[in-house]
């Protein structure tokens, strides 16, 4: 039974690769017909790329690593801050920006909890 989901499993990741890869040459082809290149472009290309490496770091040692939609999420923050309209309320920019604080004050403890300066965890889990 493991075995099967394990398959299960891969053969989602292997989906998911599939369709970031589409989404991403989409994207460029977006581009390059509107002959313009936005930072919301830019900024969803690069998660683009971040599905890509977790799908490599997931394929590698079946695994999720934390870290990966961690910086996925603050990316996906920082785009939607970017395509707000001028006339959204303007606390939902506060309530965005204090979520990409939050997630990048999570990303720095998850990254740094091993470290010998602040002995956080000492367990050896492979989640980084």
């Amino acid at each position: 039974m493991n075995a099967a989901i394990r398959n299960i499993q891969l053969v989602a990741v292997v989906i998911i690769l599939i369709s970031t890869i589409i989404a991403f040459i989409l994207e460029v082809l977006k581009m390059y017909e509107t002959q313009t290149v936005a930072l919301a472009d830019l900024l969803l290309m690069f998660i683009y790329i971040e599905v890509i490496g977790l799908v490599r770091s997931y394929w590698e040692s079946r695994a999720i690593r934390v870290v990966y939609p961690l910086v996925i999420a603050i990316t996906a923050l920082a785009r939607y801050i970017i395509l707000q309209d001028k006339g959204t309320d303007p606390a939902n920019l506060i309530y965005i920006s204090v979520a990409i604080l939050i997630v990048a004050i999570a990303t720095v403890v998850i990254r740094f909890r091993r470290s010998k300066y602040l002995n956080i965890d000492k367990s050896v889990a492979n989640d980084l």
